[in-house]
C-alpha cells in the first residue's frame, strides 16, 4: 500500500492531493484571492446585541459582521457538563447578555467562514491546534479525541498529561495522531502552543478593534500539520521556493524523520498529470460521477441542501432486480462518501438510493455508507434509510465547497445552465 501527498504550487492557487494506491483520497484547494479566515483570531468590536436570538454581531474588519452566539461565552469542554447545566439555561442566558455590551472590544475566533448572506461564525472559545494537541487556553479541562478508541492508549495519554506540571490548569485535547507518541512529543507540541498563546496575548494589548491578532496556517502547512503522518510514504512538491519552507516547517514541528520524506519534483510533465490525478480533479466539478460497471450518481447542490441521486445507468446483472439494486447501492454508498469528502460539500445532504425491499440490504448499504464516512475528517451525522430509499445526513461545513471556489453562477442564465429550445 502506497500513500503520497502531492503539492502543486501555481501563481493563483495551491492544490494538494492525498493519493492512496493511485486513488485520489483527499483534495485541498486554496485560491490566492480567496484567503481563508477560518481559525483566525481577531480583536473585534461588538456592534449590536439581539436578545431574541441570544447573539451579538461583532465587527472583525471583514465585509460582514461576525455572528457570536452568546451561549458560547461559557464554553464547557465536556458535553456531559452541558446536560448538567440545562436546568439553569435561562439564568445563564440572562447572565451572558449582561456580560457583553455594544462597543466593547472582545477576542473572537472564526469557526465558520461567511457563506451566502451570512457573515462568519465566531466564538470566544479559542482553540489553537498543534500537531498532537489542541490548546484551549480559556478552559481547564483535558479531553481525548473520540477517534482514539483503545482504552489503554487513552489511559496512557491521559497519564502523560497529568504528570506534566505546566499542562495543569490549562485546557487541552489530545488529537488522534498522538496515538503511540512519546511524552517528549507531547511536551514539545504543548510548549510550542503555549508560546503561540503568549504571543497572541502580547499582540492584543496594543491593538484597537477591529484587528487581526493571530492568523491560522495556510492550507499547505495545515495539511502538513494535520495529514502528514507515519503512513505517508512521501510528500512531493513542485516548487523549489516552497520546498525550502516546507522542509523548515516539517523539521521544526514534526521532526527530521518526516522531513526526509519530502521530495522536490523536477520532471517536465506537470506533477498532477504525471501522477494521473489531474483528470480525477477535473471530474470533481462535474455533477455526474460514473461508477464501475455503468451506474452513476448525480450530485446537485441548491442553496439549502445537496441531493445525491443514484442511478443504475448501463449496469447489467443476471441477478433479480432487488439484488441488482443492492449491488449498485453498495458501489454508490462508497463513492458518495468519497465525493462529499473530495468536494468538501457541507450542510444538509439527501442521498436517494435505488429502492430496496429487503431490510437486510438496506442495513448493509447504510453500514457501508457510514463506514466510508469514517475516513472523513469533517463531522458527519447519518439518519436511517427511509422506505423511499432516502438517507438524510449532515456534514460539517466550515468553508466553501471546492466547486464554489472556482465557479460562480452565470449572470445571464442565473445558474439554470440550460439552453432554451426555440
Amino acid at each position: 500500500m502506497s500513500k503520497e501527498i502531492l503539492i502543486n504550487i501555481r501563481d493563483k492557487s495551491n492544490r494538494i492531493a492525498v493519493v492512496k494506491n493511485q486513488v485520489l483520497e483527499e483534495f485541498y484547494l486554496e485560491i490566492s484571492e480567496q484567503k481563508t479566515i477560518l481559525g483566525n483570531i481577531y480583536k473585534g468590536k461588538v456592534r449590536s446585541i439581539v436578545p431574541s436570538i441570544n447573539a451579538a454581531f461583532v465587527d472583525i474588519g471583514q465585509e460582514k459582521n461576525g455572528f457570536l452566539y452568546l451561549g458560547e461565552l461559557t464554553n464547557p469542554l465536556v458535553e456531559e457538563e452541558l446536560s448538567e447545566q440545562t436546568s439553569s439555561l435561562n439564568e445563564q442566558r440572562k447572565d451572558n447578555l449582561n456580560k457583553i455590551k455594544v462597543g466593547e472590544e472582545i477576542a473572537v475566533q472564526v469557526v465558520k467562514e461567511a457563506f451566502g448572506t451570512k457573515g462568519p461564525r465566531l466564538t470566544t472559545h479559542i482553540s489553537l491546534p498543534g500537531r498532537y494537541l489542541v490548546l484551549m487556553p480559556l478552559d481547564k479541562n483535558t479531553g481525548i479525541s473520540r477517534r482514539i478508541t483503545d482504552r489503554n492508549e487513552r489511559k496512557r495519554l491521559r497519564q502523560i498529561l497529568e504528570n506534566i506540571n505546566f499542562f495543569k490548569d490549562i485546557g487541552l485535547i489530545v488529537r488522534t495522531v498522538a496515538v503511540g507518541r512519546s511524552r517528549r512529543d507531547l511536551i514539545r507540541d504543548g510548549k510550542f502552543l503555549i508560546g503561540v498563546w503568549k504571543n497572541i496575548k502580547r499582540r492584543s494589548v496594543g491593538l484597537h478593534a477591529p484587528a487581526l491578532i493571530h492568523s491560522e496556517f495556510s492550507i499547505l502547512f495545515k495539511v502538513l500539520r494535520d495529514v502528514f503522518s507515519d503512513d505517508i510514504d512521501s510528500v512531493i512538491i513542485d516548487s523549489r521556493q516552497e520546498y525550502g519552507r516546507v522542509i523548515r516547517f516539517v523539521r521544526s514541528t514534526l521532526g527530521y524523520h518526516f522531513a526526509k520524506k519530502i521530495k522536490l519534483y523536477r520532471e517536465g510533465v506537470p506533477l498532477f498529470e504525471f501522477k494521473n490525478v489531474e483528470d480525477e480533479i477535473k471530474k470533481l466539478y462535474e455533477n455526474k460521477v460514473y461508477l464501475k460497471g455503468g451506474p452513476y450518481i448525480v450530485i446537485e447542490t441548491t442553496e439549502g441542501l445537496t441531493v445525491v441521486d443514484v442511478n443504475s445507468g448501463r449496469f447489467k446483472s443476471k441477478a433479480n432486480p432487488e439484488h441488482a439494486a443492492f449491488q449498485v447501492n453498495l458501489l454508490a454508498a462508497k463513492e458518495t462518501a468519497r465525493q462529499l469528502r473530495l468536494r468538501d460539500i457541507g450542510g444538509i445532504i439527501v442521498v436517494d438510493f435505488i429502492d430496496m425491499m429487503e431490510e437486510q440490504h438496506q442495513r448493509q448499504v447504510l453500514n457501508v455508507f457510514k463506514e466510508a464516512l469514517r475516513q472523513d475528517r469533517a463531522k458527519t451525522e447519518v439518519l436511517g434509510i427511509s422506505q423511499l430509499g432516502l438517507v438524510e445526513m449532515t456534514r460539517e461545513r466550515t468553508s466553501r465547497s471546492i466547486e464554489s471556489k472556482y465557479y460562480k453562477n452565470c449572470p445571464y442564465c442565473e445558474g439554470r445552465g440550460k439552453l432554451k429550445i426555440d
